[in-house]
């Protein structure tokens, strides 16, 4: 089983687009886009993804990525 991350359509369009495709290319990850996650506050400030159903931040992208591979090694599946 992998991690499933999960990104919302909105903050995909204010720039996490970027942070998505380069974890689309982790073989050990399941990225999902969906139209909303319920996080509308958070959504026009940050890039934000869902990892797990958890909420994960960062002020950049490459900050989210980093946040998103920190919560994985912090709580891993097994």
């Amino acid at each position: 089983m992998r991690p499933i991350i999960e990104f919302c359509l909105s903050n995909l369009a204010s720039g996490t687009q970027k942070a998505m495709e380069e974890l689309e290319r982790d073989p050990n990850l399941d990225i999902i886009e969906y139209g909303c996650l319920g996080n509308c506050g958070s959504c026009a400030v940050t890039p934000f993804a869902l990892v797990n159903g958890e909420y994960i931040s960062g002020e950049t992208n490459e900050e989210l990525i980093e946040n998103i591979y920190s919560y994985l090694e912090e709580n891993p599946m097994f």
